[in-house]
């Protein structure tokens, strides 16, 4: 086994924040290295101790979550927002600040055992409820009639592994559907993230739905 994943657990609610701590420090792959109550306290905890993951709840006194992860954008740090609240947005604004993973308070503990993992891993996850929530927000967005300048920058194979991705399907998903080599289609996606200046899918799923690359219901 490696190092253990070291994760920051943020909120303001003293009892919330002990049982997530104490089922997290449970796991013999995690180590919690510090615990704040707000925004403000989470980045100076972050600083001292350089976590892999943070748990950070939305709404906080002080500097709330989703403003305390903008500026945890430029760190090795991987945000997993944990909240009651599964409001557009909030899941919108979140994964805008570079918010990794979006899972709501009603998660059973091996899900969020299991989402630190993954965010940890340098994937992305967002809950059933916040995916379907995101879709709809783009639904109602109108739908461009052709590909911004912004995606001008990739290959016409990076912008349909790009589709793909936005659509959530995994590298080997996507590796037979477009009959290539899972290491190709790896290779593809970390070059898109480079070009767009993105670090995860979560970020990459914005990009194609907010540039018009892929629209809800169209496949």
């Amino acid at each position: 086994m490696g190092e253990p994943i070291r994760v920051v657990v943020v909120d303001d609610q003293d009892m919330v924040r002990a049982g997530f701590a104490a089922l997290l420090s449970a796991q013999e792959d995690i180590d919690v290295v510090g615990q704040a109550a707000d925004g403000q306290a989470a980045l100076e905890v972050c600083a001292a101790t350089a976590p892999d993951v943070v748990l950070m709840d939305v709404r906080m006194p002080v500097l709330d979550g989703v403003e305390a992860t903008k500026r945890l954008a430029d760190s090795s740090a991987r945000v997993l927002m944990l909240t009651t609240f599964d409001i557009d947005d909030y899941v919108y604004a979140a994964l805008r600040a570079g918010a990794s993973g979006f899972l709501l308070k009603d998660a059973t503990p091996e899900e969020l055992v299991a989402a630190v993992r993954v965010v940890a891993a340098g994937e992305s996850l967002l809950a059933p409820a916040v995916t379907s929530r995101l879709i709809a927000h783009f639904a109602r967005q109108p739908t461009l009639a052709s590909t911004p300048p912004r995606l001008d920058v990739l290959t016409p194979r990076e912008r349909e592994v790009l589709t793909w991705v936005a659509r959530g399907e995994s590298n080997t998903e996507i590796a037979a559907r477009l009959v290539l080599a899972e290491q190709t289609v790896k290779t593809h996606v970390s070059r898109i993230f480079l070009k767009l200046g993105i670090r995860d899918r979560a970020q990459a799923v914005m990009v194609a739905y907010e540039t018009g690359l892929v629209s809800p219901g169209v496949f």
